[in-house]
């Protein structure tokens, strides 16, 4: 199927060396709730790539549950292929989409796991069908049928059906601490307009600009 004729023009903004904040976490924040404030499906998703131990890398939807000073926090489970990957080989990178607004932000960096206290916190906070959920679910694992999953959800449900779901040994958060954060703006023919934050030595940030 040709798709070649499918195009739009980037007309919405620009972005200049001036509009930036001189630290990307301040910027994110700046760009963050414009998206938010523009009603956007799932302004948190952003999309994760890993490399697998044979070099292929590999690519999933996860939610940016916090972030700070120290890098960007999200949840999953601790035997995934996005976990085995990460504990092979910690450089990863997150995109975030924003296509009403015509904007991207992609972030480089190295993904630890966070704290079994502050997972813990994070999951407490979870509507009680998604903590049994990761309970159920054995991640990225090939199952017999959706009807063995429900079964399975069926039986965790009773089993803490009274008091608090404990958090799972194999589930919790990772933060990936930024050493690139680039905010990519488009623009009209294609010369969209991309920044790049390099992390220093210091612990500063330099700023470049790149060709679309």
């Amino acid at each position: 199927m040709d798709l070649s004729q499918f195009r739009r023009e980037y007309l919405r903004d620009g972005l200049s060396r001036e509009d930036l904040n001189p630290d990307p976490v301040e910027q994110f924040t700046i760009w963050f709730e414009q998206a938010r404030s523009t009603n956007i499906a799932d302004p948190t998703a952003m999309i994760l790539a890993t490399v697998g131990e044979n070099g292929m890398p590999s690519q999933r939807t996860v939610l940016l549950k916090y972030y700070d000073q120290e890098g960007f926090v999200f949840f999953t489970n601790f035997e995934s292929r996005k976990s085995r990957e990460i504990a092979q080989n910690s450089k990863v990178s997150l995109l975030m989409v924003w296509l009403e607004l015509e904007r991207q932000i992609m972030i480089n960096g190295i993904a630890s796991k966070i704290s079994t206290a502050d997972s813990a916190k994070y999951f407490m906070s979870r509507p009680k069908d998604s903590q049994v959920a990761a309970w159920v679910s054995s991640q990225s694992n090939v199952i017999s049928s959706r009807k063995m999953l429900m079964q399975k959800f069926g039986e965790m449900k009773r089993k803490f059906s009274e008091g608090r779901v404990p958090l799972p040994s194999f589930w919790g958060g990772y933060r990936v601490e930024p050493v690139e954060i680039e905010f990519w703006q488009g623009r009209e023919n294609r010369l969209h307009d991309r920044f790049m934050y390099s992390r220093t030595e210091t612990e500063g940030w330099d700023i470049g600009r790149l060709a679309p």
